[in-house]
């Protein structure tokens, strides 16, 4: 399938050039300290309840296996993993949060600023896992990072790949509605099969001048991109929200849309024999 990225809405006025060395991204460095603030030490509320231990158990890992936790932020899921008893190496296009994650983080864990994307980075390790939260839809080519992934995984590996929902989450694509005859809220989705380049203020406020670039995808562009790079698919999981809403006229409705309509999309893959 060809892509053509389009952009959603007028892209707001760039902080910098775009990346062009190691550990050098200017979107995503001038959005650390927002971040940081926003995640702290153990994450964010979704983070903590759902992604981090959905993505512990998908990966399956005992004690003392070596983890790439792949665009690794300001360390989360790299401290989880260490405290779980993994090996951990941390990777992150952005040198300002790689230097948030080892100021919040144990000098036991490894932290690189590089890009995921570059066909030297991290050239001749190999781990045994790799893992990716929240993060794929925010690089601009996934292609090189599967072939990447296929290239670090020891034979067997497992890669898991955990990102909003990319069938109902799309940045100002897909809304909430609420229709009062049949007293029902529904997802709607004005477009999905376009793959799209859409920039999000950080912090998220109207007169912020600062932003990052989510891509979306369809469904069909993960598992090509997975296949051509030797990676074979094993489990998907839909997660959804665990909120509840305050009791009123809504709540029923709003409760079970939540029921129906999953928050997060997890893929593991794994790699063949080499």
């Amino acid at each position: 399938m060809k892509k053509t990225y389009r952009k959603s809405r007028p892209k707001p006025k760039s902080p910098g050039a775009q990346p062009k060395a190691k550990g050098e991204n200017p979107l995503w460095d001038q959005a650390a300290r927002w971040y940081d603030a926003l995640v702290g030490e153990r994450g964010s509320y979704y983070q903590k309840e759902i992604v981090l231990p959905g993505a512990f158990k998908m990966l399956g890992l005992p004690k003392g296996a070596r983890v790439l936790d792949l665009a690794c932020g300001q360390g989360v899921f790299s401290r989880y993993l260490f405290q779980k008893g993994m090996d951990v190496v941390g990777l992150d296009i952005s040198s300002k949060l790689v230097e948030l994650a080892r100021e919040r983080s144990d000098k036991k864990i490894r932290f690189e600023a590089g890009d995921a994307q570059g066909s030297d980075t991290l050239k001749g390790e190999t781990f045994d896992a790799i893992s990716c939260l929240l993060a794929i839809q925010n690089m601009e080519r996934i292609e090189p990072v599967f072939k990447n992934a296929a290239r670090w995984l020891r034979p067997g590996g497992k890669l898991v790949i955990v990102a909003m929902h990319p069938c109902f989450r799309i940045p100002r694509q897909t809304h909430w509605g609420w229709d009062a005859d049949k007293k029902l809220e529904y997802r709607r989705v004005d477009r999905y099969s376009t793959e799209l380049k859409i920039p999000i203020l950080t912090p998220p406020l109207a007169d912020s001048k600062n932003y990052t670039l989510t891509y979306h995808r369809p469904l069909q562009s993960y598992f090509d991109g997975l296949a051509k790079a030797g990676l074979k698919v094993e489990a998907l999981e839909e997660w959804h929200s665990n909120k509840v809403s305050q009791p009123g006229k809504r709540s029923r409705a709003e409760n079970r849309s939540r029921e129906e309509f999953p928050l997060f999309l997890a893929l593991r893959a794994a790699a063949g024999e080499k």
